[in-house]
C-alpha cells in the first residue's frame, strides 16, 4: 500500500457494531509505505497507523469525483420521491 500526503485513507467497516472511518493522510513513511500519520475526520484526533486489509487509499481527485457522484445520486432518489409523493 502507497500513499502520499494528501491521500485519503478509508477503513471499512469488518462489522455491524463498526463504522467506516475517513483520515487525511499527514504524512507517509518512506516511499509511501506505512506508517501513516493521519487525522480522523470523526474525532479530529492524529494518530500513527498501519492499515490493515481492509482499509484502502484514495486520492483527493478521486474523493471528489465520488462525492459529487453521491450528489447526484442524491438529487435523483429526492426527484423520485417527490414525484411520486405528487403522482398520489
Amino acid at each position: 500500500m502507497q500513499a502520499n500526503i494528501g491521500d485519503w485513507l478509508f477503513v471499512n467497516s469488518r462489522n455491524d457494531s463498526t463504522h467506516a472511518r475517513r483520515a487525511k493522510i499527514l504524512d507517509v513513511g518512506h516511499n509511501g509505505e506505512p506508517p501513516y500519520t493521519v487525522r480522523w475526520v470523526d474525532t479530529d484526533h492524529d494518530a500513527i497507523v498501519f492499515p490493515g486489509p481492509d482499509a484502502e487509499i484514495i486520492t483527493t481527485a478521486r474523493l471528489e469525483e465520488l462525492d459529487r457522484m453521491r450528489a447526484q445520486r442524491a438529487v435523483v432518489i429526492q426527484s423520485a420521491i417527490r414525484a411520486e409523493r405528487d403522482a398520489h
